[in-house]
């Protein structure tokens, strides 16, 4: 059977990015659980003309590719930088343009940068609510992380990493889980022909 996909998916648009370091260390935390297919993605890899998409059928093809991969994922990791209280509207933008249903029942691992700790509770109330919308399954443990907790854009704060190591594991369980579910279905189905 084929690995299971893990998409990355993160609303930096510059490089390096604290962000896009955040949703590598998720990814490869459960990555380090269960073998995983791991594709990531950056808001830069979608290009400059995702903004001035109004519709799915008017993305570039860098953009239209990640929106499929993310409805194709098995799992993903999502992770924007904090602007005026909420992820970056490309980011939002985005996630419009994904089918209402393509993620209903993905593990979704959530996580968040910003510049201090006042954003912290974005990761809740901004980002659970959209991924509610979608019927995805977003796993327990969300990560926060100001500027504060990276040294030379390296993440160094033990509670965070803490955090980062739950939430990757969380997310590992949940791919494992939902995997046993698919193959349990398969099962009944072709015990019933």
């Amino acid at each position: 059977m084929a690995r299971p996909r893990l998409v990355g998916f993160s609303a930096n648009i510059q490089r390096p990015s604290k962000t896009r370091a955040m949703v590598e260390a998720i990814a490869d935390r459960a990555a380090g659980e269960v073998a995983l297919d791991v594709r990531l993605f950056d808001m830069v890899d979608a290009g400059p003309a995702l903004g001035s998409a109004w519709s799915r059928d008017a993305l570039s093809l860098p953009a239209r590719r990640i929106v499929e991969a993310i409805e194709e994922a098995d799992a993903l990791v999502v992770a924007s930088p904090v602007y005026k209280g909420a992820y970056t509207g490309l980011f939002k933008h985005l996630f419009d343009l994904v089918g209402p249903d393509a993620l209903i029942d993905t593990p979704v691992a959530i996580a968040a940068t910003g510049g201090g700790p006042r954003h912290a509770l974005v990761v809740e109330h901004a980002f659970r609510p959209l991924f509610g919308f979608f019927g995805a399954q977003t796993i327990p443990t969300a990560v926060y992380a100001s500027d504060a907790d990276f040294q030379d854009g390296v993440l160094r704060d033990d509670g965070v990493i803490q955090r980062v190591a739950d939430a990757g594991g969380q997310l590992a369980r949940a791919i494992l889980s939902r995997s046993a579910s698919v193959e349990d279905s398969l099962a009944l189905r072709s015990a019933a022909r």
